[in-house]
């Protein structure tokens, strides 16, 4: 996904048109190693230092899809954010985050108000004390992610209230997140959390998925089945999405050529990898080259 960053001021009486949802800022960044955070390109209103925090008027959801850093917010101790974590930020609560300096990070992040999100986020299952969120890598929200820049980027006569729809979408996913995740895993989730950590292992070779499910001692078509109920999406394309996500992730922070990182990414060739990109990504690999 591209880098981009929007900021809005919305008439609060716009509110109900947009779903009791408005969105005020949104964003996907790439923060590198061993520089300074946040970067300098952010507005007053949400620039902060380190030794001072901060504390919003709205609520924002921030993922980090790679990278690992920490959190402190009032009355909670320090803790470490993992790749694969949602921050929820409330309105009012002080608070500071920043990435390690070793390894950086990738961010995504909205900022919203409104009647609908104040009802959502005040659920038994959303809790201040407890803004954390582990959710690994998630393809759905990803997308959804994504959808909502290109609404925005558009600027259609509908985009308020068709990006509020995306968001919507989005924190429906959060909540879902957050239901399964004070549930205990069952048996099959476990097993396929197991077979995800391998596919994350090994995202850029080439994969047997049946001898992957042999290695678990499960059929293959057992393990076909059970892997799309539990993750929404079957064991190739979740491989080929993982793929294409790292290969973002190299076009954007090394200097190689496309070739080189269709080579790394596991692609058969520079043609196949930027014809499959374009296709799932909606849009060209060397076009985000070119703005790198």
């Amino acid at each position: 996904m591209k880098l981009f960053r929007k900021y809005f001021t919305f008439d609060p009486g716009t509110n109900e048109q947009n779903q009791g949802i408005n969105i005020l800022n949104v964003g996907h960044n790439i923060h590198p190693a061993n520089h300074p955070y946040p970067d300098i390109q952010h507005p007053d209103d949400y620039y902060f230092e380190w030794e001072k925090g901060r504390s919003l008027k709205e609520y924002q959801i921030i993922y980090i899809s790679k990278g690992e850093g920490y959190f402190e917010a009032n009355g909670l101790p320090s803790q470490v954010i993992e790749e694969g974590t949602i921050i929820l930020l409330y309105p009012g609560v002080w608070h500071r985050y920043r990435p390690k300096e070793k390894t950086g990070w990738e961010e995504y992040w909205v900022g919203f108000s409104g009647t609908y999100a104040h009802y959502l986020l005040e659920q038994e299952c959303f809790n201040p004390q407890n803004p954390i969120i582990k959710v690994g890598f998630n393809a759905e929200f990803l997308d959804t992610f994504s959808k909502l820049i290109e609404v925005i980027e558009a600027r259609g006569d509908s985009f308020q209230k068709l990006s509020s729809f995306q968001l919507i979408h989005l924190l429906g996913i959060v909540y879902a997140s957050v239901l399964l995740s004070n549930q205990k895993m069952s048996r099959k989730e476990e097993i396929i959390d197991k077979i995800r950590d391998e596919i994350h292992k090994n995202w850029n070779k080439d994969i047997d998925f049946e001898a992957l499910a042999q290695k678990f001692n499960l059929s293959y078509i057992w393990f076909r089945k059970t892997f799309k109920e539990v993750l929404g999406t079957s064991p190739n394309q979740y491989h080929l999405t993982l793929k294409l996500r790292k290969a973002e992730q190299l076009i954007q922070e090394s200097n190689l050529t496309l070739a080189e990182i269709a080579y790394q990414s596991g692609f058969e060739s520079e043609f196949y990898f930027s014809r499959i990109f374009k296709k799932k990504m909606n849009y060209n690999a060397s076009e985000l080259r070119k703005k790198k």
